[in-house]
């Protein structure tokens, strides 16, 4: 009944062969975004303010009314929040695929978590 030590090596092993590859990255971002101190994106709350760490799905310009706006997809495993940054056609390092920590209050638009003009940091690849 007892298992040996390679019991989680075989464990881990069979996981990473039988699992959605989609599934496998989620989990290594919501892994990376807990060491990182961040909040899961699918635990945060309007008005709160969070500390969000993941992968930047889409980055688009919005051009909404007169001013320009910048929008972001990030994805941290659990659940996506929309970066935006008002009146910028364009950031430096904010790319799809990039990995990013932004910091801000939550807010809810159109039904989707949203941080407006976010704190941010480039994560360098692990």
């Amino acid at each position: 009944m007892g298992g040996t030590k390679g019991d989680g090596y075989w464990h881990r092993l069979v996981k990473k062969l039988t699992t959605d590859v989609e599934e496998l990255d989620a989990d290594d971002l919501s892994t990376r975004a807990e060491a990182q101190g961040a909040q899961r994106a699918c635990d945060c709350r309007s008005g709160e303010e969070v500390t969000v760490f993941g992968r930047l799905r889409s980055v688009e310009l919005c051009p909404r009314d007169a001013a320009a706006t910048l929008e972001a997809e990030l994805f941290d495993g659990t659940e996506g929040v929309t970066l935006v940054w008002l009146g910028r056609r364009r950031i430096p390092g904010i790319e799809p695929g990039r990995t990013v920590k932004a910091h801000g209050r939550i807010a809810v638009r159109d039904g989707r978590k949203v941080l407006y003009n976010p704190y941010y940091e480039l994560q360098t690849a692990p």
